[in-house]
């Protein structure tokens, strides 16, 4: 089943002045790379996943990837049949009705311009730490500094998908090379004994706090998911791909490789290169910014200043994935919902102009409403990620039901009966990291699953607008089924 819309060709070119079809795998993969922005990801949530797990906080991006991996074996199933640039919007739709995937398409927008709001916040925190590394003592407020950010991402994201795609990669490929280095240096200088503060190579970053069970390891696989959030991203270019049955599954096993490669190599390195002792992992878990730290200590400051760029442009290359991805969401929502002539509008360039304008816009707004209530950068910036992060997690629950049900009970598929225990596990997983994340929580966090909520009941709500199903599923269901 491959999704085909009006205003869309198979040749590649726009017809109408819909999406063209111009990427290649390659392009595909560095979106989801670049919505997953593993630099600026990195910098921060190892800190916070330690400040659970300790000096074992690489069990918590080890749970986070065998759960993203079982998750991203129903995206790269489901791809294969379905390209749609409304993603799980599409897939949900035609495996568990137009209403279920208009809702979890809903709860997938809330995420990417949540956590697009989130990476754009963080921008101050990092920027700021620049200009002190720098020599400047300027503490712009982090509100300013966001939206002067959010401009810039408005000028990339209104550009043709394939510069996005190569902003996106070159982005990421240069500070995920400097931060690679940096963790190669700290793993051989504390192999050869030559480390600062007489460090040395161990196997420690395994150690678990006394006491440490598998839910205590769940809830800081929150922070290890929140770290995969976007590696479905890829799927949103479905319409945007040349050949996107082929390539989309592709990109997303790419990125879910590349990216949990990068993770492991990197919290090993911050864990041990910080130290395992008790004083040592608390300097860790209340580290600003855990790479200047790192690069300043085991190589100097040159490149300390380096790590804290790179991470900014990572933050800056999250900004423009996630909201580039919550623009064509967007931008599929309203055209299934026969909106052609407004949110569903694509420019001359093939971009879904006010869709992205419209999520940059809701972006800034969640920004500014945070500000309100007086949260400085750091509690902004988790704020906005968890709210993301809870409205990912529904969207995913509901991608792995409705792979499921097409893969193993549509009878239009040929996969092996006993690969079913992947997507029951990949939902159990799901949904008890979705408990952890809402039960229990405290402070602040205790609303954010309530706001989740009612933005779901909205989208329940709009889902049964009269002639809206219907529209929904002729638009999912005018694609050729092989």
């Amino acid at each position: 089943m491959t999704v085909e819309t009006s205003g869309t060709g198979t040749s590649g070119a726009a017809s109408g002045g819909g999406l063209k079809r111009e990427l290649k795998v390659l392009d595909a993969a560095a979106f989801s790379i670049g919505l997953i922005g593993p630099v600026g990801a990195i910098a921060l949530l190892g800190t916070g996943a330690a400040g659970i797990l300790g000096k074992g906080a690489t069990w918590a991006f080890i749970f986070a990837l065998v759960g993203v991996a079982l998750v991203a074996y129903c995206f790269v199933k489901l791809s294969r049949y379905i390209a749609h640039t409304g993603s799980v919007y599409a897939t949900v739709g035609l495996t568990l009705g137009p209403r279920a995937g208009f809702v979890a398409g809903w709860a997938l927008f809330l995420g990417y311009f949540a956590i697009g709001a989130g990476s754009t916040i963080e921008i101050g925190l990092f920027f700021t730490q620049l200009l002190n590394d720098l020599g400047i003592k300027a503490s712009p407020d982090w509100l300013l500094v966001a939206i002067i950010a959010m401009v810039l991402v408005v000028v990339v994201i209104r550009s043709e998908v394939h510069i996005i795609t190569r902003v996106l990669l070159y982005a990421e490929l240069i500070g995920a090379a400097l931060v690679t280095i940096l963790s190669i240096i700290i793993l051989i200088r504390l192999g050869v004994g030559a480390a600062p503060g007489d460090q040395h190579l161990s196997w420690q970053f395994l150690a678990l706090p006394q006491g440490t069970d598998i839910s205590t390891i769940a809830g800081a696989a929150v922070f290890g998911f929140l770290a995969f959030a976007g590696f479905e991203g890829a799927a949103t270019l479905g319409e945007e791909t040349t050949h996107p049955k082929r390539d989309i599954p592709r990109a997303i096993i790419i990125a879910v490789s590349v990216v949990g490669a990068f993770y492991l190599l990197t919290i090993i390195a911050q864990t041990l290169g910080y130290g395992t002792s008790d004083a040592e992992v608390k300097h860790f878990v209340s580290a600003g910014a855990p790479f200047g730290d790192l690069g300043r200590a085991y190589v100097g400051a040159w490149l300390a200043d380096l790590l804290t760029l790179s991470a900014t442009v990572s933050l800056f290359a999250i900004s423009v994935g996630t909201l580039s991805g919550a623009g064509r969401v967007l931008f599929a929502l309203a055209r299934g919902a026969g909106m052609q002539g407004s949110v569903a509008r694509v420019a001359k360039n093939g971009a879904p102009i006010v869709a992205l304008f419209t999520s940059a816009g809701l972006a800034t707004v969640v920004m500014i409403v945070i500000r309100i209530f007086g949260a400085p950068v750091l509690d902004a910036t988790f704020y906005a990620l968890t709210i993301g992060t809870i409205a990912l997690l529904v969207a995913y629950a509901l991608a792995t039901i409705g792979a499921t049900r097409f893969l193993f009970f549509g009878g239009r598929t040929s996969t092996p009966k006993w690969q079913i225990v992947v997507p029951i596990l990949a939902f159990a997983l799901v949904l008890y990291t979705l408990y952890k994340n809402t039960v229990g929580v405290t402070g602040a966090y205790v609303w954010f699953p309530y706001l989740v909520l009612v933005w779901l009941l909205v989208g329940i709500g709009i889902s049964f607008r009269p002639g809206l199903a219907e529209r929904t599923r002729q638009s999912l269901e005018s694609s050729d089924v092989p």
